[in-house]
């Protein structure tokens, strides 16, 4: 996946979606990144982001996000309108038994 640069715009979106990081250490990691945006972003934000990113872009961000930042309505959202009928399960956390 593409890394999204930090610009004045990227910037503020990334102070909207995450307020308790820093920009640059936030766009570093461009999945978790995302997920954040797939949960949370208006759609005058996506429009902004789709401006990097394309479908396929979206999709690798769905298959490699973190446990616990997509809420499970968005997660139906983006999948269909990705053309993922139906969803793949949510991600999840995996606990260390040892």
């Amino acid at each position: 996946m593409k890394l999204i640069p930090l610009t004045p715009v990227t910037e503020a979106l990334e102070r909207r979606l995450l307020w308790f990081e820093q920009p640059a250490e936030a766009l570093s990691d461009t999945f978790r990144f995302v997920a954040y945006a797939l949960a949370q972003a208006t759609h005058e934000d996506m429009e902004l982001l789709r401006t990097f990113l394309i479908d396929d872009d979206l999709r690798d961000a769905l298959d490699h996000a973190p446990a616990g930042i997509i809420d499970p309505r968005s997660w139906a959202y983006w999948n269909a309108k990705l053309g993922r009928y139906p969803a793949p399960p949510l991600p999840t956390r995996q606990l260390d038994r040892g």
